[in-house]
């Protein structure tokens, strides 16, 4: 049946659900051992962990490091800056500039490099620079015309103060929340060395208040303890600024970014197409033209038998006859697999309610849709339902299934659910992830939600285009 689905390629050729419920199959019990994902899990809640974790302290190392990275770049970004704009009316202040912004991406490349260690924020390397012509005139031209150099000069201007507070902040939070939170251990020095009872909390010229008693230190290390549970939180606030910034500054611009992405598609699109086209001749060698082939032969074996043997010509001819049968079913579920024609003719619900009909388990399918999408939207919502419902079959052991169909603004929305095993993964070469991956390439998204035990909901999101 996968061989079928044919404009958007042998889906049945990526696999199926992959680990689809072997969990169950080898005696491992939902949730035991790690957890979700692979993550392990951990007796205290995170709120208590964060103090102590690796992360908090890379969080807290990345911002002391951004003060005086930050002056670094700053001092530089200003001075190349101005000593070009100075030298402008001359010759040299063009090279000067150029030398300038070469050298804010070559140390952005280093906030990067930063934000991947300390953040684990992987940003991708902006588009390369792409002189017109050789020559250092032509490599200039370049690096003053570039956008993306440019915005690693505003990057160096605009991180320094930020750089300033969130240092000053969480130096401020981190200091003093653990210091509370250890005072009960070091108290003790200030009447022995320091020459007064406590932590002075208050003073004046008649008037002091020392945290000195049992009941004061055991708050103070409270308010402590709260401070330093909040403090990697702030932190991680912090950071996230730090990586709009870096993100948006010193990563690829969108254009770039699209660019990328349209490319990729394309050949995904290419390849698809290319692959349709070697299985819809596949079939049609190994198929239909076979059994055509052996009809002719058939046939001519018995237009010799006739005279000879009239009640074998006709057993021949008989024979002949179911022969042409199967290969006009071949060609119809060809047809079927390249567009159907209930589908061009009736729409989604028709077309949609014929796949379900050839489930193994039964399916109940509502398709609350105004208007019909362009026929290409149509004919991959269409596609895409059928392979997840062989998948239903094949794997899910499943007793029930639904198909829903809407559209959400200038989305449409295509969600297949089950009762079965569950266990789906879109990853690891499965059929989902060859599914996932054609979606992609027009824009659309596909969102599996399949815990062991099940149920199984899988939902492809696909733009919208009105149809003519």
């Amino acid at each position: 049946m996968a061989t079928q689905y044919g404009q958007y390629g042998d889906y049945g050729d990526y696999g199926d659900y992959g680990d689809y419920g072997d969990r169950s199959r080898q005696g491992e019990a939902p949730g035991a051992g790690a957890g979700a994902g692979g993550r392990r899990r951990h007796r205290l809640p995170a709120v208590l962990r964060a103090p102590v974790e690796a992360r908090a302290w890379r969080e807290f190392g990345y911002v002391l490091l951004s003060l005086p990275i930050s002056i670094v770049l700053f001092t530089f970004a200003v001075t190349m800056l101005s000593v070009g704009a100075g030298l402008l009316v001359t010759f040299l202040g063009v090279p000067v500039l150029a030398a300038g912004l070469a050298a804010c991406r070559g140390l952005g490349s280093v906030e990067r490099a930063r934000a991947r260690g300390l953040l684990g924020l992987d940003v991708a390397a902006p588009e390369p620079l792409r002189p017109r012509g050789k020559g250092a005139m032509s490599w200039m031209g370049a690096v003053l015309k570039s956008g993306t150099s440019w915005r690693h000069v505003l990057y160096a201007v605009l991180h320094m103060p930020w750089a300033v507070f969130s240092f000053t902040v969480a130096i401020t939070f981190w200091v003093y929340g653990w210091a509370t939170l250890t005072y009960p251990l070091w108290f003790w020095l200030f009447p022995l060395y320091g020459g007064q009872d406590g932590l002075q909390l208050y003073g004046d010229d008649g008037h002091r208040v020392y945290l000195d008693n049992p009941f004061e230190i055991t708050v103070t290390a409270l308010l402590g303890l709260l401070i330093t549970l909040a403090t990697p939180w702030i932190v991680r606030a912090l950071t996230t600024v730090d990586r709009v910034m870096v993100h948006g500054l010193l990563g690829p611009s969108r254009l770039a970014s699209r660019v990328v992405e349209l490319e990729s598609d394309r050949g995904v699109v290419v390849d698809t197409a290319a692959a349709d086209l070697r299985r819809i001749e596949r079939d049609l060698h190994d198929g239909a033209q076979a059994r055509l082939v052996a009809l002719a032969m058939d046939l001519g074996l018995a237009k010799e038998k006739l005279r000879e043997d009239p009640r074998e010509a006709a057993r021949m001819v008989d024979e002949a006859h179911g022969e042409v049968k199967t290969a006009l079913q071949e060609l119809r579920d060809l047809a079927r697999g390249i567009h159907p024609a209930v589908l061009t003719d009736r729409g989604l619900d028709a077309a949609l309610s014929s796949v379900a009909s050839r489930c193994t388990v039964p399916v109940q399918v509502e398709v609350d849709l105004v208007e019909r999408p362009a026929a290409a939207i149509e004919g991959i919502a269409y596609f895409t339902v059928s392979e997840l419902l062989q998948n239903v079959s094949k794997h899910s052991g499943a007793r029930s299934a639904a198909v829903d169909v809407w559209r959400v603004e200038e989305r449409l929305m295509v969600q297949v659910s089950d009762d079965g095993v569950g266990g789906a993964d879109a990853s690891g070469g499965s059929g989902l992830a060859g599914l996932a991956g054609r979606l992609d390439a027009v824009d659309g998204i596909l969102v599996v939600d399949s815990p062991v035990g099940g149920p199984t909901r899988v939902t492809a999101e696909l733009p919208w285009r009105r149809g003519e």
